[in-house]
């Protein structure tokens, strides 16, 4: 175990960090109307009150154990978490259905996954081959975090993004494969859905190209074509008032 894993072992006893663990979902859901409900309608808290468990008997040497309280918990939690990876404190994992977290990946505290998120390896080899989440990252629905990357400080991973390289700290990261498209965000969970439109501002950028390939053909060649511009323009502003009310709805 690296110096960074007992570190964050440490920082709390056992039993409080039990306890910890179902106080958290109070502090990230606001559909959380009772605690009734974190018997029966949290997952994720509850895979991650079995990884600890399996989590403690894994390095005190029964790892056959361990595992078998793994699969135990991935059957009724639909989540596996390899007994042998590090998560640290106030961890929560929304809705948890799907997520992947292997063996040697390192997660630390305050950190928001989402359903589908998986945390996965690249390699075959020995050692360290997944990836390290640092503090007060959030996740979002179904992104792939692969190899043995590091996920920056107060840093979000888009949905569905595919990340395969490290991402700095207070970062945004999107796409496939995740590119950075924004830096110093702002240290807030709940702001994950504020996350650039890539192909916006790539429409976007097309509709001026050709705007302007157009204007240079009409002075060039002196071509009218305010008739069909008139029509595009109708279907396009069709188009936008379509989009908007969905959207609105």
């Amino acid at each position: 175990m690296s110096n960074e894993e007992k570190k964050i072992e440490e920082k709390i006893s056992f039993w409080a960090q039990l306890k910890e663990d179902f106080y958290v979902p109070k502090n990230n859901d606001p559909a959380l109307d009772t605690n009734l409900e974190l018997f029966f309608n949290y997952p994720g808290v509850w895979a991650i009150i079995n990884y600890r468990i399996a989590n403690k008997l894994y390095y005190k040497g029964w790892k056959k154990l361990s595992r078998v309280i793994s699969g135990i918990s991935s059957f009724l939690t639909k989540t596996d978490i390899h007994p042998a990876c590090t998560i640290g404190r106030r961890v929560f994992i929304d809705h948890a259905i799907g997520v992947v977290i292997g063996a040697t990946a390192i997660v630390e505290d305050d950190v928001l996954i989402y359903q589908g998120v998986t945390l996965g390896g690249v390699s075959l080899n020995k050692g360290k081959r997944h990836p390290t989440v640092r503090s007060n990252t959030v996740i979002g629905s179904g992104a792939k975090v692969l190899g043995n990357i590091t996920i920056g400080v107060n840093s979000k991973i888009g949905a569905n993004s595919v990340v395969v390289c490290d991402v700095p700290d207070n970062s945004t990261a999107v796409g496939v494969p995740a590119k950075i498209i924004k830096r110093d965000n702002k240290i807030c969970k709940m702001e994950h859905g504020d996350l650039p439109d890539i192909n916006k501002e790539m429409f976007k950028y097309l509709l001026d190209r050709i705007h302007l390939v157009e204007t240079a053909l009409k002075e060039e060649d002196g071509i009218d074509l305010t008739q069909k511009d008139e029509k595009l323009e109708s279907d396009y502003n069709n188009f936008i008032e379509a989009m908007n009310s969905i959207k609105k709805a």
